[in-house]
C-alpha cells in the first residue's frame, strides 16, 4: 500500500525520514478511518491526531493529503479534512471499474503471453489459498495470509498484461474506497454459506489462469469481470447486515435510496 507521498520540509523534531513517517501515518490513519475511529463528516483535528498517533504534523499532513487523493477524506471549504461517506452505488461503481480493468489485463495477458515463471508464482499463490481454505475456520493469522496471497495474485494479474499503463491504473483503482480485491473478504471468513463464495472465487482464480495459459483472451476477460461481481455481492451483504463488529468501515456506506 506504500506509494510516493507529497512531502513537506523535514522538521527538526522528526526522528525518522519524513517519507518513512508519512507512510506510517498513512497506514495508521487509513486504519482509523476504516475502523470507524474517526466520525464521518466531522472535521479532523490535526493536533488530536498528533497526540493519538505520536508523530509530528508534517507526516500527518502528508497522510491526510494522500487519503483525500484516495477518496477516503474530503477537503473542507474552510480548511482541514473530514471522513467521507459513500453511497452503495459509489462502491459498486468502484468495484465494477476494477473488474473492467482487471478483465482488460487478463485479456491482454492471454493475447500477449506470460512468462512461465510468472504463471508459476501465480499458481503458487493459489496453492497457498487452497491450503487455507481446507482449514475449518480462518483465524486472524490465516485471514491475514489469505489477504496477502489474494492481493499478490491480483498484483501478478496486473503485471501479466505487460503494460505499465494498465498496472498504474489498477494500482489507482484498487485504492478507491472498498474497491480492493480483499475489501469484503472478511464477510466470507467463517460462516459456511459465505465460505462457499471464497471457494467460488478461488475456482475463478484457477479458471482465469488456465484461460491465460491457453491464450483464450475473451474467456479470461469475462472471468475477471464476473469475479469482481462476487465483491459486489459481498458489499450488498455487508450493507444489509451492517455488521460493524466484522467491518466497522461499513458505517461509511449509505444504502441506495
Amino acid at each position: 500500500m506504500t506509494a510516493q507521498l507529497e512531502r513537506e520540509e523535514l522538521r527538526p523534531l522528526d526522528v525518522e525520514p519524513t517519507g518513512s513517517q508519512a507512510v506510517k501515518a498513512l497506514l495508521r490513519l487509513r486504519e482509523m478511518v476504516l475502523a470507524g475511529e474517526l466520525v464521518p463528516g466531522a472535521r479532523i483535528a490535526e493536533l488530536t491526531l498528533v497526540e493519538r498517533i505520536g508523530m509530528s504534523r508534517t507526516p500527518i499532513r502528508a497522510a491526510l493529503m494522500r487519503l483525500e487523493q484516495e477518496g477516503l477524506l474530503e477537503a473542507l471549504p474552510n480548511g482541514g479534512y473530514a471522513v467521507r461517506t459513500f453511497s452503495e452505488r459509489d462502491v459498486v461503481d468502484a468495484i465494477e471499474l476494477r473488474g473492467t480493468v482487471e478483465g482488460l489485463a487478463a485479456r491482454l495477458a492471454a493475447e500477449r503471453g506470460v512468462a512461465p515463471v510468472v504463471l508459476s508464482e501465480a499458481r503458487g499463490c493459489l496453492d497457498g489459498i487452497d491450503a487455507l481454505l481446507h482449514e475449518s475456520a480462518l483465524d486472524d493469522d490465516a485471514f491475514n495470509r489469505y489477504v496477502a496471497l489474494n492481493a499478490r495474485f491480483h498484483q501478478l494479474m496486473a503485471e501479466m498484461a505487460g503494460s505499465r499503463t494498465i498496472a498504474r491504473e489498477l494500482e489507482r483503482v484498487v485504492r478507491l474506497p472498498f474497491a480492493s480485491p480483499s475489501a469484503f473478504v472478511i464477510m466470507q471468513a467463517n460462516s459456511p454459506q459465505a465460505r462457499d463464495m471464497l471457494v467460488v472465487a478461488q475456482d475463478q482464480h484457477r479458471q482465469v489462469l488456465d484461460a491465460i495459459e491457453q491464450r483464450a483472451g475473451t474467456r479470461a476477460e469475462a472471468i475477471m469481470r464476473e469475479h469482481s461481481r462476487l465483491a459486489q455481492r459481498n458489499l450488498r451483504e455487508a450493507v444489509r447486515s451492517h455488521n460493524l463488529d466484522q467491518m466497522p468501515g461499513v458505517r461509511l456506506i449509505r444504502k441506495n435510496a
